[in-house]
């Protein structure tokens, strides 16, 4: 498995600011809404995520936890 963001969404407020700091572009607004009323952030491309910490760390409600991939061993 790659890297990949959880959002938790029942704590997203659908601020958006993940969506604005995302450097490859992979997050976005989903269609469906929390238990709040807001429209949750999503990652729409897990191969492209870089890993970089971006939305987590702008996100004010703490919803986004970011799983980089362990590097993979070259054969000796």
């Amino acid at each position: 498995m790659g890297n990949r963001i959880e959002v938790d969404r029942d704590r997203c407020k659908g601020c958006g600011l993940c969506v604005v700091t995302c450097p490859r572009q992979i997050v976005e607004l989903g269609k469906e809404i929390n238990l709040k009323g807001y429209h949750y952030a999503v990652q729409v491309d897990a191969d492209r995520c870089i890993a970089c910490k971006m939305c987590a760390v702008t996100c004010p409600d703490v919803a986004i936890t970011v799983y980089k991939a362990p590097k993979k061993r070259r054969a000796v």
